[in-house]
């Protein structure tokens, strides 16, 4: 089973371009078996056939290479990674990476530590916290080369989140799964207060389906200022308009 796992991984990978070596491949494997093991006690994803998680997670996850691919030893920022998407497969196919996977439920940064320890990545941090609090923190205030985020929200919100941790020069990059034009129109002040200004958006099926994806490219042209993000669940409630 485990041969035949990763020989499909191997089949899904090359067919997107990447080519992996066969300890990326156990780790995917690896890491599959944990994700579901996890799941019958923890609500981690409803995705969970062996195909599906391959491509709608671990693949999409990468998908982030038809914007550009991360340079070796940057500094990233997973925000609300839940079950670890798409930081640990971005670890696992860059591991030069430095990573932060950031989520508010602790239940998962233990599980997510779990996942680091067994499958040996190194240079990588699971945090338990709330984005407006660790925002405000020296240690992470813009100081990330690249902050990626799948979590569900509104790019206004979302945007409030994860812009106040990028370095002047970096990026933020969302993840979409869905038609995003309005969402794009209504985040548009939001994001050039917050110091970013969205430069790229990149529309595609996912290789081997007929599931739409978008990444936007969003560069972080000057500082946050110092009061956003504002009071825990604010951005959410109330986006910048």
């Amino acid at each position: 089973m485990e041969k035949k796992r990763q020989d499909y991984i191997k089949g899904v990978f090359e067919k997107a371009g990447i080519s992996l070596t066969d300890r990326q491949l156990w780790q995917f494997e690896r890491y599959y078996e944990l994700l579901i093991q996890k799941n019958e006690v923890m609500n981690l994803t409803a995705i969970t056939e062996f195909p599906d998680v391959v491509q709608k997670h671990f693949l999409d996850s990468l998908m982030i290479r038809t914007l550009f691919e991360p340079a070796e030893g940057e500094y990233w920022l997973d925000l609300g990674t839940g079950a670890g998407f798409p930081g640990i497969p971005l670890k696992i196919v860059y591991p030069e990476l430095r990573l932060v996977l950031l989520d508010s439920l602790n239940k998962r940064i233990k599980f997510l530590q779990e996942v680091i320890d067994e499958l040996g990545l190194e240079h990588i941090t699971a945090i338990h916290g709330r984005a407006e609090e660790l925002a405000k923190k020296e240690e992470y205030r813009e100081k990330f080369d690249c902050c990626v985020s799948r979590a569900v929200a509104n790019l206004a919100s979302l945007s409030e989140y994860c812009l106040p941790f990028v370095r002047v020069g970096g990026c933020f990059v969302p993840y979409k799964s869905e038609k995003v034009q309005e969402e794009i129109k209504g985040a548009e002040k939001a994001v050039r207060i917050l110091g970013g200004k969205i430069e790229e958006q990149k529309e595609f099926m996912l290789p081997g389906s007929d599931i739409y994806r978008c990444l936007l490219y969003i560069r972080k042209d000057k500082e946050t200022p110092g009061k956003y993000p504002r009071k825990a669940g604010t951005p959410t409630k109330e986006p910048i308009r």
